[in-house]
């Protein structure tokens, strides 16, 4: 991979700091330290339950935190409305993948630029995602809730990618998808990652997560347990007794 931790810069491009996040009265992260670096793929474990894609909603601004911080290049982003935090670079593609079933795959994908203010820059970033995912391009004009599983995925990384991100939080992407499609949608990501996009990824299938990324945390129960490389975090007995089966590669 081109962007390694060395390659990294020295100081953390994303840090979330001592934050803590509710629910009504149930508190879901307790107080959890997260940093990544810009070039970074950071993964992010955990079972269900664990925090995971609170962790991610409280970046994009959809869930506030009661306590702590979220500093992107310095600057707060705890206190901006999810809008200005697209503005400044941090796109998400959710969990379930949420696409607009009565629109078109084109329609989703431009709703995704509605920050972007030059048209240019917008119809070349289209162009590229099209590149990413041939398969939108065949299917621009039908309606999303009739595309596939697989084509649906695509569809919500492509509509994230529209922002034109420096920071792309991925929830499950590989969720429901058949093998092959998961093997496309990990290389894609990967391929995004060389163009010096930041990637922040929530993913169930431990192992796929950590050959792909540079770094991972492991939540439990809405607290970080582990933290390391991810090669380290691959060997770890721990990680592998509790997500990879036991089983050593």
């Amino acid at each position: 991979m081109s962007n390694s931790i060395t390659e990294a810069t020295a100081t953390p491009y994303l840090t979330l700091r001592d934050l803590r996040v509710s629910y009504g009265s149930v508190e879901a992260l307790h107080s959890i330290n997260i940093t990544v670096n810009q070039g970074e793929i950071v993964t992010i474990l955990g079972a269900n339950g664990a925090g995971k894609t609170t962790t991610l909603m409280s970046i994009s601004g959809l869930l506030r935190p009661t306590h702590g911080e979220i500093l992107f290049q310095g600057e707060a982003l705890h206190t901006l409305p999810p809008h200005v935090i697209v503005q400044r670079g941090i796109t998400q593609s959710p969990e379930g993948r949420r696409v607009f079933g009565t629109m078109s795959v084109l329609e989703n994908l431009q709703l995704g630029a509605y920050t972007r203010k030059n048209a240019d820059e917008a119809a070349k970033n289209l162009q590229w995602i099209f590149e990413l995912f041939p398969r939108l391009e065949e299917r621009a004009s039908q309606l999303a809730g009739t595309l596939s599983g697989g084509e649906q995925q695509m569809l919500a990384i492509g509509r994230a990618l529209m922002g034109c991100p420096r920071v792309l939080l991925l929830d499950e992407p590989s969720l429901g998808l058949a093998p092959i499609l998961v093997q496309f949608i990990f290389d894609t990501i990967k391929a995004i990652n060389k163009t010096g996009m930041t990637v922040i990824l929530v993913e169930q299938n431990a192992r796929a997560a950590l050959k792909l990324a540079d770094r991972g945390y492991v939540l439990e129960v809405g607290k970080v347990v582990l933290e390391d490389t991810a090669p380290n975090l691959l060997a770890n007995p721990e990680v592998q007794n509790a997500y990879l089966g036991g089983q050593r590669d």
